[in-house]
């Protein structure tokens, strides 16, 4: 294969083709990424960012996401043919927060804004998203992908070794490989949602409103001011009318919504709509021999939950460091088996959740229903994967790939906690450092919690047989450890200034235990030393890196 040539196509550039290329960039693999869209995506369509893919774009070192996005407002609902407040439900569950999580406020960030963010970031790697361009098909054999695309009616021949389908519920890759997209079309929650720009006199924005019954008639307005000043995110559920003909039709959307609202509404402009029909389908399974799909290409959700755009972020962050290291020759093939084992779990048990949080709103007159923190994402875990190393679990519990967050059992698998306030110490000026900060999608971070450097020695010794550039080190030592002299060879020494990182790693302070932190900030591995280390790399990469 011609060595200049991006050995991965990413079909699709919404957020989880986006998430996958820049993935894949940060780990120093080069990426082709198309779409057959001749413009940007338009529209606020899901806007919903849960914790866990907070930390994600954290890890990809993308703070916009969380810096940007607002935190969700207050539903106010009315008295009917009012203004008079009725209910004021809360949109998300309330959580503490606590130093292992850090991103605690779930967060409303517009899809296009996400994804001129995300583009910004490709940029920075000289990578740039090809509009208009379409996967027309693509066949594999041994040596790669040949894919045939389109562009202004040009055909061309481009060959790869790897294509990553983000391309949607009605994409080509997806198709291609033959996966089956099993799953039912509800007929019973159709609506019309999109973008507004209006002024209604009285209507506080402060707030997310909802007028009439959602039975009948009813209306949803959040306000945004990514669109403007006058800015909302409209639903509209109207059983009674052609919702085909309302899509196409600005005068009769206003005309709802104005019978809906009782105040003056005065219209300044619609930016985008489009007809939503609740779909619930997902793959038999994510890959098919140089082949992947993530996102909305491998499963679509109710929208209730907000489930959809994150789990498919989670997707090709799963996806992103595996192919890389095999991209690189460091691991097996085999490694991108667990990309399907890790994730279809999950995404099983994700579509089950919305659909009965779907079920539950469709009951309740103002499409309203309770939201549970397992929507923060934060207890998804991969306890079950053969590639997780845990020498402390008990073995044959249940599978829970989609729990709540338990900060008081932590298991290989689980999402890796935070914790704020760690020195740094050696090696030049003291640092304050948070563990997320350590974290990155290009290299392992071997944690070694000991109640001395003397105990890390042997485990930073057999850390040396592997290459810095994918593994690299840190001994965490107790508070009382505070004005030791350090020399490691250990990438970073912190000290546990507060003991957060020991509280919520669940370590009693004079006990040694290591922690292997993949890529993607879930836990590879808890063992007691050297040899656990080297049990759980024997399993990810080719013989000694």
């Amino acid at each position: 294969m011609n060595p200049t040539r991006p050995p991965v196509l990413v079909v699709g550039a919404g957020p989880a083709g986006l998430v996958a290329a820049l993935t894949l960039l940060q780990n120093g693999i080069s990426v082709r990424i198309i779409d057959k869209e001749p413009n940007p995506r338009m529209g606020q369509r899901g806007p919903g960012i849960w914790p866990r893919s907070l930390e994600l774009f954290n890890f990809l070192d993308v703070p916009e996401v969380n810096n940007l996005g607002k935190p969700v407002p207050i539903m106010r609902t009315y008295k009917h043919g009012t203004l008079e407040p009725l209910t004021e439900p809360s949109m998300v569950p309330h959580v503490e927060p606590t130093p292992a999580v850090p991103f605690h406020i779930p967060k409303l960030i517009g899809q296009q804004l996400l994804d001129v963010i995300l583009r910004r970031h490709l940029e920075k790697f000289s990578c740039s998203v090809e509009m208009g361009t379409e996967l027309r098909s693509f066949e594999q054999s041994d040596e790669g992908v040949t894919a045939v695309l389109a562009k202004n009616g040009t055909l061309e021949t481009f060959n790869t070794k790897w294509v990553i389908g983000a391309d949607g519920a009605k994409g080509v890759v997806r198709k291609q490989l033959g996966l089956t997209f099993l799953g039912e079309t509800r007929d019973d929650v159709r609506m019309v949602m999109g973008d507004i720009r209006l002024h209604a006199v009285g209507l506080d924005r402060t707030y997310w409103h909802r007028f009439g019954n959602f039975k009948e008639r009813g209306v949803s307005l959040r306000p945004t001011d990514e669109i403007g000043e006058d800015g909302w995110q409209f639903v509209i559920s109207a059983p009674d009318v052609d919702l085909t003909k309302l899509a196409q039709s600005e005068e009769l959307i206003m005309e709802i919504i104005a019978s809906l609202i009782p105040t003056e509404v005065t219209f300044n402009k619609i930016v985008w709509v489009s007809e939503y029909r609740a779909n619930i389908r997902m793959v038999n399974k994510l890959s098919e021999g140089q082949g992947f799909v993530v996102g909305d290409a491998a499963h679509v959700h109710s929208p209730t939950g907000g489930q959809g755009l994150n789990s498919g972020i989670q997707d090709a962050f799963n996806l992103g460091w595996k192919l890389a290291l095999v991209e690189k020759g460091l691991a097996d093939k085999s490694l991108l088996e667990t990309y399907n084992a890790e994730r279809l779990p999950v995404v099983s048990e994700m579509l089950e959740r919305t659909t009965t949080i779907l079920n539950q709103a469709m009951k309740a007159e103002n499409m309203t229903a309770p939201r549970s923190p397992i929507l923060f994402m934060l207890g998804i875990n991969c306890r079950f994967s053969n590639i997780v190393l845990d020498e402390f679990a008990i073995p044959g519990k249940p599978i829970d790939a989609y729990g709540v967050l338990d900060e008081g059992n932590l298991e290989a698998g689980d999402r890796a906690p935070d914790a704020p306030n760690m020195l740094q110490v050696g090696r030049g000026e003291s640092d304050v450092k948070t563990l997320f900060g350590l974290y990155r999608p290009s290299y392992h971070t071997v944690l070694v919690f000991a109640p001395s450097l003397a105990g890390a020695t042997p485990i930073l010794g057999a850390l040396e047989a592997y290459d810095k550039s994918v593994v690299r080190s840190a001994v965490v030592l107790p508070s009382s450890a505070i004005g030791v002299p350090v020399a490691a060879p250990a990438d970073l020494v912190l000290v546990d200034q507060d003991g957060h990182a020991y509280s919520a790693h669940l370590i009693e302070v004079g006990h040694t235990k290591v922690f292997v932190i993949r890529p993607d900030g879930v836990i590879g591995a808890i063992v007691h030393g050297a040899e656990g280390v080297k049990k759980y790399f024997s399993g990810i990469f080719l013989g000694v890196v």
